[in-house]
């Protein structure tokens, strides 16, 4: 009570969206206990609601902070600058909404067939999304790992849902493990980083190492670039870069399919947040020092990640290694950012990664949900055997399949062209001529192994030739996905300013 003197109502308002989230999340744990096993699809019911007051909270939010602008005010920061709810904050949380509504409708179906519909799997969704709320506006490190832990957690789990699968467990393990080592990581960096700065706000961080930079004739200490190192190996771990991605394929393999799908978008996408709040708005005076790691690193993902695509024939495995690469094309988007003070490339270069992981969200958990519907009882459904003749199967998830891989592939007019298309841009833009060749040879590579998937489903005969039965939520997710890749990529300016209004 002695702190709460402190608080206003606008701490509680910009807070307002992780509020609703935890309420509800523990609302489900609360009515799974009393409803019968017939009815646990209340608990996604529950859930999608959830997911819709949470937006109705952020839409509450920007008309406030809209009202307060128009009287010369902002309403930005709450709990002392440890929360900053800016455009960018907004926009990844709009994001993370979208992404656990689409994986709640995968998984009602999926989760009966496995026989294991629990409501705390539902719960893990919204206390997953609440700590990638955290990350996204968190502007002081304590706050942004405790975030990180939350989403990491719930994530763990989840990637463990099937108790009675062995790979589920085995995945889980895994991930645990080389999440807490990696975490342990990203938090000495961190330390050292309050040790050099004496503050946890990524304000004062940015301030400090300014201060420190000039200091010793802007060069970094051998204590900052330890500090940066350690930092920037647990943050490209949670991204799954390359050489920090070994738990992706085999996480992605063994979680149930829905949480592949929503580990591939959502988690990946408050990971780039985290990333992106500490290496721009607190290690900035440091751009020239891990320029360098960010180029390295880039290319060593898109090389490995594409090369062992090549040779998968789980898809999951082969989306996980096509999920690393887009991670690739996106530190390049960061690799102009850092390089140049020029206003169009560095626009450019930040730009396309946001926009780059708004249709990545729409096109990979579409890819998933197709994958997801392969489930039967007695059909796994995640290897390239499993999809064979699916055009004979299922004609129209076989058709929108081939739409989510193309704009994977960034074939235009879909959305997954704009994304590289921003990231290419960029690259000339800042005069790395070499890098964007490189990426556009590597975007032929996944043109290839996405085609292989086609090429099972359109031109191989069905193992199994009975029809495809998909479920109505299924096909809402579908739908939805199929419309936001379509629909971006034909009339992108309006999300193009989208994203441009995030940056502002």
């Amino acid at each position: 009570m002695v702190g709460a003197q402190y608080f206003t109502g606008i701490d509680y308002l910009l807070s307002l969206p992780v509020i609703l989230l935890t309420l509800f999340a523990l609302g489900i744990l609360l009515i799974d206990l009393m409803i019968p096993t017939e009815w646990k699809w209340m608990n996604a019911a529950t859930a999608l609601i959830g997911v819709l007051f949470a937006a109705a909270g952020v839409l509450k939010v920007q008309l406030v902070q809209r009202e307060l602008a128009e009287h010369g005010q902002r309403a930005e920061y709450a709990f002392m600058h440890s929360l900053r709810m800016d455009h960018f904050a907004i926009y990844f949380t709009y994001l993370f909404l979208a992404g656990a509504a689409l994986a709640i409708l995968i998984s009602v179906r999926y989760l009966e067939i496995e026989r294991e519909h629990h409501g705390e799997f539902y719960a893990l969704i919204l206390f997953s999304v609440t700590g990638m709320i955290a990350m996204a506006a968190g502007f002081d490190i304590v706050l942004i790992f405790i975030g990180l832990e939350l989403m990491a957690i719930s994530t763990y789990v989840l990637v463990g849902f099937l108790r009675s699968d062995r790979r589920s467990n085995e995945a889980a393990l895994k991930y645990l493990l080389l999440g807490a080592f990696s975490s342990g990581i990203f938090a000495y960096g961190l330390s050292l980083f309050y040790g050099l700065t004496g503050s946890t706000n990524l304000g004062d961080i940015a301030d400090g190492v300014g201060r420190e930079m000039a200091a010793h004739h802007e060069h970094a200490t051998p204590v900052m670039i330890i500090a940066l190192l350690t930092t920037a190996t647990g943050l490209f771990f949670k991204i799954a870069a390359v050489p920090f991605h070994q738990w992706a394929p085999d996480a992605y393999e063994g979680a149930p399919t829905s949480v592949t799908g929503f580990m591939s978008v959502a988690v990946k996408a408050a990971a780039w947040a985290m990333l992106l709040r500490v290496f721009v708005w607190g290690l900035y005076p440091l751009r020239n020092v891990y320029l360098p790691l960010v180029v390295f690193v880039s290319v060593l993902t898109m090389t490995g990640a594409n090369l062992a695509a090549l040779t998968q024939n789980n898809l999951k495995r082969l989306l996980a290694y096509s999920s690393i690469a887009h991670v690739g094309y996106m530190l390049l988007g960061l690799v102009a950012f850092a390089s140049v003070e020029y206003p169009a490339a560095v626009t450019d270069g930040f730009r396309g990664i946001l926009l780059y992981l708004l249709v990545y969200t729409f096109m990979n958990l579409g890819a998933f949900a197709v994958i997801t519907s392969l489930r039967q009882r007695d059909v796994i459904g995640d290897d390239i055997d499993d999809i064979a003749g699916l055009y004979s199967r299922a004609p129209t998830e076989a058709v929108l399949m081939l739409i989510f891989l193309l704009s994977l592939a960034g074939i235009p007019p879909l959305a997954g062209f704009y994304g590289k298309y921003f990231i290419f841009l960029s690259l000339v833009e800042s005069g790395h001529y070499v890098l964007a060749s490189l990426a556009v040879v590597y975007a032929v590579f996944g043109l290839y192994y996405y085609m292989r998937i086609a090429n099972a489903m359109f031109m191989r005969e069905a193992l199994d030739p009975s029809r495809l039965p998909v479920s109505a939520a299924m096909k809402v997710a579908l739908g939805v996905s199929a419309f936001a890749t379509l629909f971006i990529g034909l009339f992108p300016n309006s999300f193009i300013q989208l994203v441009t209004w995030s940056l502002s």
